[in-house]
């Protein structure tokens, strides 16, 4: 079997969100297609381009950890709905999954929401939010992990600059909001407290500004709206309909 990360210490002690793999993999494997598919592709094919067996095993593994790759998990599904109709706003897709798999990468939410625009946004501030959240790694692990976890904010579109990383306002799309408010209602969020989950909150968008991609969210099929004032009811019966039974998170 291709080797898999442990779970305990998450995919980004030794990776990135990776997008570029993603984006390859999901080009290369059509829609619906088997778990399978994707290890085929990515350890007989070669269609990320590894040199080696080895690192085409250790790619897929961690690729799984963030995306698991199988039609039978809800959330997988979803990103794959959504990557299809969404070219535009697959970063932030790639994202989202990524925050609900894995733990290390979450914890660096904060750092992201309170950094201004324009502020510098270190390896080493990422490190030290990983380090208030996940108290047991080495550190040498804080360090690799707050690099990838910067590196993967930039695949994002969060952070801009190579050297310098600086925070950046993201322009989510429908479908982003869309998938952050349906993770953000697996969690037990309902109405108006759907716009305030930290996957709403990583968005960069005001209320009125995230009000009204959810409105054009539920014109897309997405998900149903309902507001009157300061009361609104969200339904999400695309999801729940071909998606079958909720996603929870780790």
């Amino acid at each position: 079997m291709p080797a898999k990360p442990p779970e305990k210490i998450s995919a980004h002690t030794s990776r990135t969100m990776m997008y570029r793999e993603l984006s390859m993999l999901l080009e290369a494997v059509p829609p619906g297609a088997p778990g399978a598919a994707y290890q085929a592709a990515v350890l007989q094919e070669n269609v990320l381009l590894k040199k080696t067996l080895s690192s085409r095993k250790k790619t897929l593994g961690y690729l799984r950890a963030l995306y698991v790759l199988r039609p039978e998990d809800p959330l997988f599904r979803a990103l794959r709905a959504l990557w299809a109709a969404d070219p535009v706003g697959r970063p932030l897709l790639a994202l989202l999954v990524a925050l609900a798999r894995d733990r290390v990468l979450r914890a660096t939410i904060p750092a992201m929401v309170e950094a201004a625009p324009g502020a510098v946004v270190s390896p080493e501030l990422l490190s030290a939010a990983i380090m208030a959240r996940s108290p047991q790694m080495s550190p040498n692990t804080y360090r690799s992990a707050g690099q990838n976890a910067a590196s993967t904010w930039t695949q994002s579109g969060h952070l801009l600059g190579r050297r310098h990383k600086v925070r950046t306002l993201v322009r989510p799309t429908p479908e982003a909001v869309a998938l952050a408010m349906y993770l953000g209602h697996t969690e037990g969020r309902r109405g108006l407290r759907l716009f305030t989950s930290d996957e709403m909150k990583i968005l960069d968008l005001s209320p009125h500004q995230l009000d009204a991609l959810a409105f054009a969210a539920s014109q897309r099929g997405w998900l149903d709206y309902k507001r009157l004032g300061e009361v609104a009811e969200f339904n999400f019966p695309y999801f729940e309909r071909v998606l079958g039974a909720s996603y929870a998170g780790d």
